[in-house]
């Protein structure tokens, strides 16, 4: 396999999942991942578009706020504010982009 040199970082953007948020990913991705993989990307994090309206586990663990990407009810048949929820990931992408992974 061939090493590629890149001129720039690849830029990767970064979504947290349901009920959490951008200050909770940076924490587990420093925890989790190795720092020179870290300094070979280019991260960009962006919170969901919605405060969370529910409790999830981690709350015991970090501090709020919390986000969520769509509202849904508990078991999750109705789905609500999914076209806003795309609209803003678009917008983002457009300011922030353009990336090379997700």
């Amino acid at each position: 396999m061939e090493n590629y040199q890149y001129e720039k970082k690849p830029r990767v953007l970064c979504p947290h999942s349901h009920g959490s948020s951008t200050e909770i990913l940076k924490k587990e991705l420093v925890l989790g991942w190795p720092q020179f993989l870290l300094e070979k990307l280019d991260l960009v994090f962006l919170d969901g578009p919605f405060l969370l309206q529910d409790k999830v586990d981690a709350h015991d663990i970090f501090h709020p706020p919390y986000y969520e990407w769509f509202l849904a009810n508990k078991d999750f048949k109705e789905i609500y504010n999914f076209e806003e929820c795309l609209q803003y990931v678009e917008a983002n992408m457009e300011k922030y982009g353009p990336f090379d992974g997700v």
